[in-house]
């Protein structure tokens, strides 16, 4: 008998295989590339001395790698250490507002039952589609005639306030807690309020982090809201505070990049250290 005839392998599969691969690998060093080929510039330049800057390219490697009198001029005449302050004080106390206003909201919404509850639901989602820049002559207006204009209150106000995609994390998370827990504490005497502080904010707990997170860095790396509402240059935030930067020292590139590093390095680090809080929130939210 002869031998059953074996398939043909044709020979170029495993070279068409990789090709998609390789694409794929491509396109993640070319982001990577975009990403961090300008920070890797501003680093080189805030290590560089004026001369170096005029006379040299972008990339090319300053002559000292120890030079710091850049961060000490950034950090002394540029205030960078009460903008600091300043930003912190905001960002605690916007955080915080955000949390708890959010969180009961969240559980209002979900646990209980009143008329035109659908309707509340509805104007959330058209805030969310509401382009933010058309309303910014009335929100300007109120923060002014609330007395908040050019004053920490301002950017607080606004931070705490405006986010409804918080209101939704939190509810994504609430949904998932069986209502059985709210009924049996409300049979041993407790109150609405009693549930909420005992029951569901211990359980939202990957929900605080990453509403912590995101919002912190927003807030953080936010420009417009402390440039238009505090114009006072001794409530400048690390955003601020880096753009009034470039007035006095005109175009030194190498003190406005040694600035720009003081204001990357906080924010670079707290996401290295807390992101898998984040991907893990998300993901956690996106499957409840």
């Amino acid at each position: 008998m002869t031998a059953p005839a074996r398939p043909t392998v044709r020979a170029d599969r495993p070279a068409r295989a990789r090709i998609p691969v390789a694409l794929k690998y491509l396109s993640l060093l070319l982001a990577s590339a975009v990403v961090l080929v300008p920070l890797i510039v501003i680093l080189l330049t805030s290590l560089k001395t004026e001369s170096e800057v005029a006379n040299s390219g972008p990339l090319s490697l300053p002559g000292d790698w120890f030079n710091f009198a850049n961060y000490a001029t950034a950090i002394e005449q540029g205030a960078m250490l009460r903008a600091f302050g300043n930003t912190t004080l905001i960002l605690v106390i916007s955080t915080a507002g955000t949390v708890l206003i959010g969180s009961m909201t969240a559980y209002a919404i979900d646990r209980f039952h009143f008329r035109l509850k659908k309707l509340v639901m509805g104007l959330f989602l058209l805030a969310t589609l509401v382009p933010s820049v058309t309303t910014q002559v009335a929100t300007f207006q109120v923060i002014d005639d609330l007395g908040a204009f050019n004053s920490r209150w301002a950017p607080i106000l606004l931070y705490t306030g405006t986010d409804i995609v918080s209101i939704y994390i939190f509810l994504q998370f609430i949904r998932s807690i069986p209502v059985s827990l709210d009924e049996a504490a409300r049979i041993d005497g407790a109150n609405s309020w009693t549930i909420y502080r005992k029951i569901i904010l211990p359980m939202l707990r990957p929900a605080i982090a990453t509403v912590v997170i995101v919002k912190g860095i927003a807030i953080y790396n936010d420009f417009y809201v402390p440039f238009l509402y505090m114009p006072d240059p001794e409530l400048g935030t690390i955003s601020t505070a880096l753009f009034r930067f470039k007035g006095p020292f005109g175009a030194h590139w190498e003190t406005i990049s040694a600035g720009t590093i003081v204001v990357i390095v906080p924010t670079l680090i707290v996401f290295l250290a807390l992101q898998r809080f984040i991907y893990s929130g998300f993901a956690a939210g996106s499957t409840k």
